[in-house]
């Protein structure tokens, strides 16, 4: 689908909205105006008193238009000339579309943004609800939910002390790969050769950035160990890296410690019980599904019974707050399984429930086999009627994410129980402190001021990793460099 603009330079503004509007429609930008066929014309003009967008829409056969405009002394902010090319967009495709997407004009990732900025200057719940509505167009139930989420974002924020921050310990093995992940792990049946190694980089990581977290004054606030799956190391392993992180960290001031246990078939009873021993209060045990087909047909090699084992022994070892994960929209699903699995999961009663949107990355096997997946439709019915239950059995919505290619373009929501939301994960999405991020795939973000962020990557192959382990730790000056010149 051709995209041209006028006038402006906008392109990012216009083409996410365009990708996101008409995901099964590759973009091409062109550089001059195009005859016939189906394309987007995105202009922008200035008077003497007025500065004018407009657009122009044609898809199968249909033409729209839309127009807004702004004051030329408005429009010396870039934000609001931006904002009515993405308005005039977003209007005429939806005319041609017939359809209003749930998230309106939005096509970010992190859309609680705009709701908790609006409350942090003043605003209230009415206000931010109104600006999401005629500003952004979002629905009512998306509106509700990002409120909801804001909400929580200022309690966590309120938590935080003068250099608080936060950090991440990456673990980017697994047993097996799933179908639908795109993140960056190896398999153990592959790699497994280079797991060891990897452990004593990651410990010599630790114990370097210890030092410099002791020299700093900066103090861990939340602690999270993703991957991956972490509790793919075995219970020696584990405790030999828990024991590092107590040596070399101090914990006397963090809220929370989580370590994902992700799929149940690397948890037992004696690994829960080193990894409660060795700090952690908080387990995430992600069943995804609880139907041993759909499990099957994702590649996941643990059946139900195992997931029911596993919080078992989770909740015996002592956690005080359980998360669990779920995914609509996953192959071989339909909306009646995936409420079915919902359902058992308020059942098991666990502080935090996750539910996931499908996400069809390039990087994951599904994107290239698509088979057997629930329609968009069905998809919205899974969400709709999934925050019925949660809400109806007491969790409230804290955080909640998008992603690119996901299914229906709805959203990640993480829900949790009263006085059990999971602060890591609303530090890292809302971006509220630095992120310090240690192991393979690492990404560390550094709060340098309101809404500026510097990042530093890790490498993402754990074997790049362990072979530059001391490039890393000197990148870890750097980022200490920085902190301690705010």
């Amino acid at each position: 689908m051709k995209l041209y603009l006028k006038g402006h330079w906008e392109l990012y503004a216009v083409e996410q909205l365009q990708m996101q509007l008409f995901p099964d429609e590759p973009t091409e930008t062109v550089d001059k105006p195009f005859g016939s066929g189906d394309g987007a014309v995105s202009s922008l003009s200035e008077g003497k008193r007025w500065i004018t967008a407009t657009a122009k829409v044609t898809w199968k056969g249909k033409t729209a238009k839309a127009c807004r405009r702004i004051s030329v002394r408005d429009g010396e902010d870039v934000r609001l000339r931006r904002r009515i090319l993405q308005q005039t967009y977003f209007l005429a495709a939806t005319k041609v579309l017939g359809t209003t997407p749930a998230w309106g004009a939005l096509s970010g990732v992190r859309p609680t943004k705009l709701s908790t900025w609006h409350m942090q200057e003043g605003g209230t719940e009415k206000t931010a609800d109104r600006m999401l509505r005629d500003v952004y167009f979002v629905t009512p139930e998306r509106r509700r939910l990002a409120i909801d989420c804001s909400l929580h974002t200022l309690q966590a924020q309120a938590l935080l002390e003068e250099k608080d921050l936060s950090l991440y310990i990456g673990i980017p093995f697994c047993p097996t790969r799933c179908a639908y992940c795109s993140f960056v792990s190896q398999s153990i049946e592959k790699f497994g050769k280079y797991l060891e190694p990897y452990l004593e980089a990651l410990i010599k990581e630790i114990a370097y950035t210890g030092k410099l977290l002791k020299d700093s004054g900066y103090h861990i606030r939340s602690l999270y160990m993703g991957g991956g799956t972490p509790t793919t190391l075995n219970a020696a392993q584990m405790k030999r890296l828990l024991e590092a992180i107590r040596e070399h960290f101090d914990l006397s001031r963090c809220l929370e410690f989580t370590v994902e246990g992700g799929r149940p078939d690397t948890l037992d009873p004696e690994k829960l019980q080193v990894i409660r021993q060795g700090g952690a209060d908080r387990m995430s045990i992600n069943p995804q599904t609880m139907s041993d087909e759909v499990l099957k047909g994702i590649g996941r090699s643990h059946d139900v019974a195992q997931i029911y084992d596993a919080y078992r022994d989770a909740v015996q070892a002592g956690f005080q707050v359980i998360n669990m994960d779920l995914i609509a929209g996953l192959p071989g699903d339909t909306a009646e399984g995936f409420l079915s699995s919902v359902r058992k999961v308020i059942e098991l009663d666990p502080g935090n429930i996750t539910a996931h949107t499908l996400a069809l990355k390039k990087a994951a096997a599904l994107y290239y086999a698509r088979h057997d997946l629930p329609s968009g439709e069905e998809v919205a019915y899974m969400l709709e009627q999934t925050e019925r239950l949660l809400r109806n059995a007491g969790y409230e919505p804290y955080y909640l994410y998008r992603q690119k290619y996901m299914s229906g373009s709805f959203e990640n929501v993480g829900w949790c129980k009263p006085g059990t939301m999971s602060v890591y994960n609303i530090y890292m999405m809302e971006e509220l402190h630095t992120i310090l991020s240690l192991g393979g795939g690492g990404m560390n973000k550094v709060n340098t001021g309101p809404n500026q962020l510097e990042r530093f990557h890790n490498p993402k192959i754990p074997q790049d990793y362990i072979d530059r382990i001391d490039t890393i730790l000197r990148q870890k000056d750097e980022i200490f460099s920085i902190l301690n010149s705010l």
